[in-house]
């Protein structure tokens, strides 16, 4: 099969003969925009940006693994196949493994971290939802999860509908469909017309992603966990709604649909703690959102990567705002940080 083949069945970029997937690239992409946006959110919500890269280099790669099991296990692969490399390029991923594979990993860095999980799930759950966003991308580059066809010509256009290529042509699929969007003419056949949920879904995530930023930016006030509940119940929600209505090729498992089953529990999980949340703040504060007999933020405490940072004083932090004497000058904070470091070294060695 020659170069031109291979991209035009499922694009991407040729380095050296090795076909790097446009799907991954997407992928990719998605990963290092959430970085940036859970980075800033951990010092917007007075959290070190360190303790993001502790729990960046430690749950991204479980979650990558639980992505790939949880489909593997609901489709009924091998187990011999399960981390071949041919397997592997040929796809199969589940963002229900990711997401119960992100859960538990994040739990263990926060018992091991003694940081309250709330607090921090109420940033990760912003770049999840954009990396979710993006990722949905990659599945329109592999005529993957679409609904069932669209029988009315009067709805072939995107983005009610993708053009899906029977033949595997990506390349024709992406320029039908475009060209129809956009009032060209081609003479392209072999293929029919499917209900884009993949668009659907990336749209919808991507609201969500933009609201719960939005909350987690401005919204210092007890109690923490809101944005998480809601990311379970919102995310759960979409794909209670979306997995019956796809393509039955692209339902997990034979007997049990096992997504769809996962998405009503998260949806109802998501709802449950919401519920529990406001109701424990209203008990121990008097109040369903921040507190009438002591603290009302959620966020005062500073949270360092270890017990004894110093936090310095930043314009993204909202707490530096309301107390801005607690936080040091970046220099002389950095400087005694450094300093802290030397002599947790030197305790270490001793002992």
């Amino acid at each position: 099969m020659d170069v031109t083949t291979l991209l035009a069945q499922s694009p991407g970029i040729m380095i050296g003969g090795f076909k790097i997937h446009a799907y991954a690239i997407i992928i990719v992409c998605g990963m290092i925009s959430a970085f940036f946006v859970i980075s800033a959110l951990f010092k917007r919500r007075n959290m070190s940006p360190d303790l993001f890269l502790t729990f960046f280099c430690v749950c991204l790669p479980v979650a990558i693994i639980t992505t790939r099991l949880f489909y593997c296990i609901t489709d009924g692969m091998p187990i011999s196949e399960w981390f071949a490399i041919d397997s592997i390029r040929k796809g199969g991923l589940s963002i229900m493994g990711g997401i119960l594979g992100g859960v538990i990993s994040v739990a263990l860095v926060c018992i091991i971290k003694k940081v309250n999980f709330f607090r921090v799930g109420d940033c990760i759950v912003v770049g999840l939802l954009l990396a979710q966003a993006i990722g949905r991308w990659g599945n329109f580059a592999n005529q993957e999860v679409y609904g069932t066809e669209i029988t009315n010509e009067a709805l072939h256009f995107f983005p009610i509908g993708v053009y899906i290529n029977e033949s595997g042509n990506c390349m024709q699929t992406v320029t039908l469909t475009f060209s129809k969007l956009f009032g060209f003419e081609t003479d392209i056949t072999g293929g029919t017309w499917h209900y884009a949920f993949f668009l659907y879904e990336s749209i919808i995530t991507l609201s969500a992603a933009i609201a719960l930023f939005i909350h987690a930016w401005k919204n210092p006030k007890k109690p923490n966990g809101i944005n998480t509940a809601l990311y379970f119940a919102v995310y759960g929600l979409t794909r209670s709604i979306m997995e019956p209505l796809r393509d039955s090729s692209f339902i997990l498992g034979e007997s049990i649909p096992w997504s769809m089953v996962t998405s009503i529990l998260l949806c109802l999980g998501g709802v449950g703690l919401l519920i529990y949340l406001l109701v424990r703040n209203k008990q121990k504060e008097g109040a369903f959102i921040g507190s009438l007999n002591g603290d009302p933020y959620g966020i005062t405490d500073y949270i360092g990567d270890y017990k004894r940072e110093i936090a310095y004083y930043t314009d993204i932090n909202m707490m530096c705002k309301i107390y801005p004497e607690r936080y040091e000058k970046k220099t002389d904070a950095k400087n005694k940080n450094t300093s802290k470091n030397e002599e947790n070294k030197t305790e270490e060695i001793e002992k």
